[in-house]
């Protein structure tokens, strides 16, 4: 099943310069940043009441606080979110959709950021927040258009990691025991 989203994609600033968020093949689309004034614990309780749970095994990012979260979306799909400090009480929410971290196609697949869908939980819980582009250091004022996102599923069926592990750690036992077996 295919994930389907919109991504700014230009955009303006308060003195009025207009920008089009960069899209390559390689790195996807330039990641706007959500920055809210909010503890991060404050954060954490909110996004854990909306169903995220912790990621317990991670790439951390210079400056992440704590670990980050992730909401199961439709089979295969998750959303993760990553908060950095930006000093000055400030905290910024990485947001991207990716294939789960319970199947093999999570180390190779697409993913994509996303802001729109963080936009609506914070909205939810009254939170005041900014849209920043880190590159141009600014925030922006008014989205004018938007791109039209699809993640593709993965060609091969979605493979999960943990019942294969067992599996795996059975046939070994299993061998082990066997060889060992025969030594005496």
């Amino acid at each position: 099943m295919e994930y389907v989203t919109k991504y700014p994609k230009t955009i303006s600033f308060l003195d009025g310069l207009k920008h089009k968020i960069d899209v390559d093949s390689k790195n996807g689309v330039e990641q706007l940043h959500i920055v809210v004034k909010k503890s991060f614990d404050e954060l954490m309780k909110m996004f854990v009441e909306e169903g995220f749970t912790k990621v317990k095994f991670e790439h951390k990012q210079p400056d992440q606080i704590g670990s980050g979260i992730n909401l199961k979306l439709r089979k295969p799909w998750e959303m993760h979110i990553r908060m950095v400090d930006l000093k000055k009480g400030l905290i910024g929410i990485h947001a991207e959709v990716e294939v789960s971290r319970d199947y093999l196609q999570h180390l190779f697949s697409q993913r994509t950021p996303v802001v729109y869908e963080v936009e609506e939980i914070l909205k939810k819980y009254h939170v005041e927040y900014n849209v920043w582009h880190n590159k141009l250091k600014q925030n922006v004022t008014e989205i004018l258009d938007n791109y039209k996102v699809k993640l593709a599923t993965p060609g091969i069926p979605v493979i999960a990691w943990k019942p294969m592990l067992y599996v795996i750690v059975t046939i070994v036992f299993l061998y082990g025991w066997k060889f060992f077996d025969t030594i005496y």
